[in-house]
């Protein structure tokens, strides 16, 4: 369920909004197009988003028309501010979009600098879509024949490009001959897990059965799961995992029940950089609580708290699956260690 096609210069995207009773695909042309894509949750996933972002940044420059090259770099940073604050707690957008302004700003000319910004948008697609088969390969040995995984929110190849992040290894390991089974948490208020999740792996023919939120615990309890594999939106340098809204409980609940928790994610992810007190969690519109498939549950004028994430401390994740390795305890010194590879050890890079 490959997310988006780039075709001859063309971005079109799944309207993931509308899945799993419609398929529609939405094309971008612009900057304001991506934005408004990644905002309005078109698309979704951090790696997705981070790709988006870069060919709206491109797409936008490919549109300037002939301008000195300051006045190129200016306007460039405006779209490229306006691209990263359209989901602010995924830092993989940011992260994609400086790579472009970086590619950019080594140009002589304008010319130079708008073709390295489209290389730049498909190697990002690229390296996106080779680590996910990577991260599969990496995580697929923990997984045993005839386990059971849960998984919370959407981290499969509609958040990714293909393939997905927490999904791949339980693909990998199927194509592997292992008998895995999947429970997939319904993953309030967007639902990703009910509408994407499902979808994906009933597709593939997968064992899955959909759980309310409000069962992960119970469903631990009674023996029903083996291990948690999960993606994230962001990773901080010791260890806090940011992910969808829910997360956090269940690592809780995997922590009281004695079961393994992962986090699977591509090196993009990584914020060595910020402190936890420094993250910023984006506050959605109440109307996504309010509303389920827009029919309101809920009576007008009642207060709404809907973060889309949280953030899980170190103490509760048993691993962090990268395209780099299975990164155990201390965090902190193994992660630091790891940022050094270049990211293009994986497969290659411009």
């Amino acid at each position: 369920m490959r997310p988006l096609l780039w075709e001859g210069r063309r971005l079109s995207v799944l309207d993931q909004r509308l899945l799993p009773t419609r398929v529609k695909w939405v094309g971008l042309r612009t900057a304001e197009d991506a934005f408004s894509a990644i905002a309005e949750m078109k698309v979704r996933g951090a790696p997705l988003i981070g790709v988006v972002g870069a060919f709206g940044l491109a797409l936008e420059a490919g549109r300037m028309g002939s301008t000195p090259l300051p006045r190129f770099r200016e306007g460039l940073e405006r779209v490229a501010s306006r691209l990263v604050s359209a989901r602010p707690t995924a830092v993989n957008l940011k992260w994609a979009v400086d790579r472009c302004m970086d590619s950019a700003a080594r140009a002589g000319t304008v010319p130079e600098a708008k073709e390295a910004l489209m290389e730049e948008a498909e190697w990002i697609m690229a390296y996106e879509e080779r680590t996910a088969r990577r991260l599969g390969e990496i995580g697929e040995r923990l997984i045993r024949d005839g386990d059971t995984v849960m998984t919370h929110c959407n981290a499969g190849s509609l958040a990714t490009v293909d393939y997905g992040t927490a999904l791949s290894p339980i693909r990998v390991a199927i194509e592997k001959g292992k008998k895995v089974k999947v429970v997939a948490t319904e993953t309030r208020p967007a639902l990703q897990g009910a509408r994407l999740t499902a979808l994906e792996l009933q597709k593939d023919g997968i064992d899955t059965t959909l759980i309310s939120d409000t069962m992960v615990g119970y469903a631990m309890s009674q023996g029903m799961v083996d291990l948690v594999m999960l993606g994230a939106d962001r990773v901080l340098r010791d260890g806090h995992v940011i992910n969808k809204i829910g997360t956090y409980q269940v690592a809780t609940m995997a922590s009281r029940h004695s079961v393994p928790f992962y986090s699977v994610f591509p090196w993009s992810t990584v914020d060595m950089k910020t402190e936890k007190e420094g993250v910023r969690i984006e506050q959605r519109s109440p109307k996504e609580v309010e509303f389920v498939r827009g029919r309101r549950v809920a009576p007008k004028g009642i207060k709404v708290f809907n973060p889309a994430f949280d953030i899980t401390p170190p103490e509760l994740v048993t691993g962090l699956v990268t395209e780099r390795g299975i990164i155990l305890p201390p965090f902190y010194s193994k992660l630091e260690e790891a940022d050094g590879a270049p990211y293009e050890a994986v497969g290659g890079g411009n």
